[in-house]
């Protein structure tokens, strides 16, 4: 594939996942559940990988293809990204948009199929990249989101255009644009849509029950058609062969038996469920209509759920487990120490600078006054890259940037209450102020299990790391804004947990109302059963709230890795 092409797919990309937030907001069809954002991104993440064979990415695209708009989207990106040249586009989205119609066993316009259709009937056979063919591609594209909204009732009644086909609208204008070389001339995207992204107040879904189901089944022995009738019970069905494997996504009310079923037909290769009940019900409580927002980086321990339900965005940095690449909150924090504890490879990185361009540009389209809690610039390069960001393109001083000199627990403590203080005040002159007190005031101590990761990633010499370990010792850090400090050594578990108290009862009364974080690897039973209760005991007037420790903290960490971070109250 020519490079520019490469370039172009991956602009794309990090356009439509710096806009996951904005997609899961209004995503009401075919279920209220708020996830196309979500999955999409995480569908579409081997597209930054095109210099691999085609075949490899095809079978990539199979694997991590989640939800409808996964699904869909995949089928079409098996065909457009095979294409090798410019010339090959117009032949190659043919194919892509007669593979996306025939995945689906009812079909229907007003979805992002409307919108490959109309990348077909505008995209030139012999493409000239320059500024006005891709203004009259991109003019297209923009009139078939526009008219999802008539097309569909759901979205009319929820006053939005549809998020699958919006998500591939955004992809295609950073894909185009950067094949124009002009990549920082989109629009942004409230100017283009403008009323059509904020759900009705008078829009209500219907209680939902189930899951959402994808999974991948090598089953050399069976048929397509035999595996419809095995999943002819069940709603959303998309069955999509390659070879001996079978890529199936659906909804049912019984997600073990669907898996048993399966598990009788060959080998399950990938599986994934979402509660739909949770979902709709944080989709119908998501906040909406604000004005002020805080953004901070997915390194502080928090989750797309906590993201959701305070309101503010999280800006990821990248986890590579074996092949596997995804932003660090899209993996299960299972599948990051099970692999580490068998030696696998594992490694992380940042979003490029072109991607986190694109969360500022995105966030400063949807609200006029954003609060940056950003990771600790000792850390990463964020801080430094935001900075030069808003002196080039915010002139009118809306992005405003904290370094917290934060990582893991302690960034993450910070963010909620903020956000929670934000919520009570809608003041960002007095959240401002409030964040910049949190950042002095909360400390975090991590309790390590094995040295040896450390090494592994650089941050401590293999020769210390083995003899620490044979020695059975366990290092305590805690992230200052000069770096991971070590500020003790102890033997065991039990060791862990008195330190953990004393540097408690420095900082805390027994009636203090402080924020404690209570952070877990792959030791959650233990953090929850025993530390959480012997803190409930001594902190009554406390809220402790456990959560999964930053999975890039937890690369370099390791397994059996805890923490607890606190701002007195």
């Amino acid at each position: 594939m020519e490079e520019a092409l490469q370039k172009s797919f991956i602009a794309g990309l990090e356009r439509l996942a710096a806009r996951a937030d904005l997609l899961d907001s209004i995503n009401v069809f075919p279920v209220a559940d708020g996830d196309t954002g979500r999955n999409l991104s995480i569908s579409l993440t081997p597209l930054r990988n095109l210099n691999q064979p085609k075949e490899k990415i095809i079978h990539q695209l199979l694997l991590s293809a989640r939800g409808n708009s996964g699904n869909i989207a995949s089928q079409f990106f098996f065909a457009f990204c095979a294409a090798d040249s410019v010339s090959d586009l117009a032949q190659r989205a043919r194919e892509g948009t007669a593979k996306a119609w025939q995945a689906l066993s009812n079909p229907r316009p007003g979805t992002m199929l409307s919108v490959f259709d109309a990348l077909v009937d505008v995209l030139p056979q012999e493409i000239t990249p320059d500024r006005q063919t891709v203004d009259t591609i991109i003019g297209r594209l923009e009139k078939s989101v526009h008219e999802t909204y008539e097309q569909l009732p759901r979205l009319k009644e929820a006053g939005v255009v549809d998020a699958g086909a919006l998500g591939m609208y955004i992809f295609f204008e950073g894909f185009f644009y950067e094949l124009a070389g002009i990549p920082d001339d989109c629009r942004p995207v409230t100017e283009t849509f403008k009323n059509r992204l904020r759900i009705s107040p008078s829009f209500q879904e219907n209680t939902e029950s189930g899951y959402c189901v994808d999974f991948v089944v090598k089953a050399p022995n069976y048929s397509p058609d035999e595996l419809k009738i095995i999943t002819s019970m069940q709603e959303e069905v998309i069955i999509i062969p390659e070879g001996d494997f079978y890529k199936i996504h659906l909804h049912t009310q019984d997600k073990d038996k669907v898996r048993s079923q399966i598990t009788g037909l060959g080998n399950v290769v990938n599986w994934e469920d979402d509660n739909l009940a949770s979902q709709v019900k944080e989709f119908m409580h998501s906040k909406d209509g604000q004005t002020l927002h805080i953004m901070t980086d997915a390194a502080g321990s928090l989750t797309i759920k906590d993201a959701k339900i305070y309101g503010f965005t999280l800006l990821n940095s990248y986890l590579t487990i074996g092949e596997k690449c995804l932003p660090e909150t899209y993996f299960h924090s299972e599948e990051l120490y099970s692999a580490m504890s068998k030696g696998a490879k594992v490694s992380t990185s940042q979003a490029s600078v072109y991607e986190r361009h694109q969360f500022y540009e995105s966030v400063l389209e949807r609200f006029e006054k954003v609060l940056y809690l950003c990771v600790g610039s000792v850390f990463t390069g964020n801080y430094q890259g935001a900075l030069q960001w808003k002196k080039e393109h915010d002139k009118q001083d809306r992005l405003l940037i904290i370094d917290t000199g934060a990582a893991s627990g302690r960034l993450g403590t910070i963010a909620l209450a903020t956000a929670r203080f934000m919520t009570e005040t809608n003041d960002m002159k007095k959240t401002f102020a409030f964040a910049k007190k949190a950042v002095l005031a909360c400390e975090e101590y991590v309790f390590l299990d094995k040295l040896q990761y450390l090494a592994a990633g650089g941050r401590l010499s293999k020769t210390s790391a083995f003899f620490g370990d044979m020695l059975n010792m366990k290092p305590v850090i805690s992230p200052q804004p000069e770096g991971a400090k070590k500020v003790g050594v102890v033997r065991n578990q039990e060791d862990q947990l008195k330190m953990a108290l004393a540097k408690l009862a420095a900082s805390l009364t027994n009636d203090s109302r402080a924020l404690i974080m209570l952070e877990y690897s792959d030791n959650k039973k233990w953090v929850n059963g025993t530390v959480k209760k012997i803190l409930e005991e001594r902190y009554p007037q406390a809220e402790i709230i456990l959560q999964p420790l930053s999975l890039t903290s937890g690369a370099h960490m390791g397994p059996g890795t805890w923490g607890v971070a606190f701002l007195p109250g």
